[in-house]
């Protein structure tokens, strides 16, 4: 492809070169650099890519897009933009033709549930035989070819050649979770949205966006990008913001929810352990659904999923039957272990507000005690202590015992965050043991457990490993569960 038309739509300033050259391929990694290839220097937060400009020239790159004023000897097409990140996006949507022009693309935003609503959505289109791409925390989904990715939303170049696969092989949907740092570092910018949907705003990634406002305000660009839906919970506090600020826009609004009056809410809600009942109903009539997964986060999950596909045109069996379908979501209060005497749950909770309703969904039907095993990932500053200080205490209100470990701590000190989860607790009186390594700590919770008590071991869900220092290990919380009851059952019979 020629270089003119890799920057088209793209503001830019020639510094040297020639537009009217070859390039055959695009690369934010001098190490990925090749013969003809775009370089695009990004400011990283912590690696700055126009100190590589050499190296990728070196490696035969043939064109460099820069944001600074770096002088570049070589005989190379240079062009400076405002905005390298933007410039990276832009470029990758034309190098692979836009794909999403030829999709309908459907974003979901919001704190907690992306991942929930994306798999009661591919399953409902599923059932009707219609193919779906899935992009998310859990990993890409292209038929029956799982990828996994470096980032919930991975970045812009990488995503492009994602949704150029998806048009590869023929699927004209992909449900996509948009994270924050995403909206904000111009990952998704030049993708084509159909359909935005919010599902709530809660506490989280305050590292990155210092206040409430700031994270609110990134989740909201999403809604700024789309053509035919924009679909938000009414009852959450944000959603309620987000929706008055919608109104009247040419993209159509649907809300959803179950307090607040909303397009598309439900009634007569019957939690049991292992599933929900009730009715929904939409302007085009109700019907009851069945959740195979208990507590109300997941009638709001589903619900965004039954909104999503009634903008899409499914109809009201349809949706029933596809949200039956799911009979569990990885990582998503998953029973990983139950026999007469203990229930072990394993559940993605790793912010308070989703800790809080994971407890509170399972307190109903727990005979016994909870016993909750968590830890906080590492987080910087004043944010990362407030985020250990309202987890600790939202474990000592409503579980029984708390057993306190790690979580990612990556390169922050393993000690001091476990310390600082332990002072929340106490200030709270809770009952709790401290154990760094995480794989003791769950086999303590289990050597501690007694008849009808539920463990709930939360944070890390579907994730198979555990980051310590920059040394990714590998963790399987089911495996090591059942490693452990193996043992367990193998001593009782001696």
């Amino acid at each position: 492809m020629l270089l003119n038309a890799v920057v088209k739509n793209l503001s830019y300033e020639l510094v040297k070169g020639d537009l009217h050259i070859e390039v055959s391929s695009i690369a934010c990694d001098s190490r990925e650099a090749v013969p003809h290839g775009v370089f695009v220097a990004i400011s990283g937060f912590t690696v700055d890519g126009h100190c590589f400009i050499d190296k990728a020239i070196a490696l035969g790159a043939a064109a460099v897009i820069v944001e600074k004023d770096v002088p570049v000897e070589a005989d190379v097409t240079v062009l400076k933009v405002a905005d390298t990140r933007e410039a990276l996006a832009c470029i990758a949507a034309n190098f692979y033709h836009r794909p999403t022009e030829q999709m309908n693309l459907i974003g979901i935003t919001g704190t907690n549930g992306k991942t929930s609503t994306t798999y009661f959505l591919k399953s409902i289109f599923e059932q009707t035989g219609t193919t779906i791409g899935i992009i998310g925390t859990i990993g890409t989904v292209i038929g029956d070819k799982v990828f996994k990715n470096k980032n919930t939303t991975p970045e812009s170049l990488q995503l492009q050649h994602i949704f150029s696969e998806m048009t590869k092989s023929h699927m004209k949907h992909c449900v996509m979770e948009v994270s924050s740092h995403a909206l904000n570092l111009n990952r998704v910018a030049h993708s084509s949205f159909n359909t935005g949907l919010f599902t709530n705003l809660t506490p989280d990634h305050l590292e990155l966006h210092n206040t409430m406002t700031e994270y609110f305000e990134a989740k909201a660009k999403l809604f700024d990008m789309t053509t035919d839906y924009n679909i938000v919970n009414a009852d959450d506090e944000y959603g309620r913001i987000l929706i008055d600020r919608l109104r009247g826009r040419e993209t159509k609004l649907l809300t959803y929810g179950i307090e607040e009056a909303a397009d598309i809410y439900a009634t007569d809600i019957d939690y049991f352990a292992d599933h929900t009942l009730y009715t929904v109903h939409t302007p085009r009539g109700s019907t009851m659904i069945k959740v195979n997964l208990p507590g109300a986060i997941y009638v709001y999950n589903s619900l965004a999923a039954i909104a999503t596909a009634y903008c899409n045109q499914f109809s009201l069996q349809q949706i029933a039957d596809g949200i039956e379908a799911v009979e569990s979501i990885k990582g998503r209060l998953e029973v990983v272990y139950q026999d007469e005497d203990t229930k072990i749950i394993v559940d993605f909770a790793h912010t308070e507000d989703s800790l809080e309703k994971a407890l509170t969904t399972i307190r109903p039907f727990a005979k016994g005690r909870i016993i909750l095993v968590f830890g906080v990932y590492a987080a910087d500053g004043e944010s990362g202590r407030e985020k250990r200080r309202a987890m600790a205490q939202v474990a000592a209100t409503y579980a029984d015992f708390a057993v306190v470990t790690s979580d990612n701590p990556k390169e922050q000190d393993n000690n001091m965050i476990i310390r600082e989860i332990v002072e929340g607790i106490e200030a709270h009186n809770g009952a709790y043991e401290a154990i760094v390594d995480r794989r003791d700590a769950i086999a303590f919770a289990i050597a501690i457990s007694r008849k009808d008590d539920v463990i709930l071991i939360a944070g890390k869900g579907h994730e198979t490993s555990q980051m310590i220092g920059k040394t990714e290990i590998p963790f399987n919380e089911a495996e090591i569960v059942r490693e452990i009851k193996g043992d367990k059952d193998k001593r009782a019979l001696r």
